[in-house]
């Protein structure tokens, strides 16, 4: 089961924070961030959540 993030991601699109709900994922130096769709424009957004 994949880890999911709640909350705020900002929109560079819509220049806003926005509250979605994405998916975790660790990148290749191990940094988790969180992977979600704007809920007004449909823009991809991320969050850098830190080390795993």
């Amino acid at each position: 089961m994949a880890e999911t993030y709640s909350g705020e991601f900002y929109c560079v699109k819509c220049k806003a924070k926005r509250e979605a709900t994405g998916e975790v994922q660790v990148n290749d130096k191990g940094t988790r961030m969180a992977k979600a769709k704007c809920p007004v424009c449909g823009t991809n957004l991320n969050r850098i959540l830190g080390k795993a």
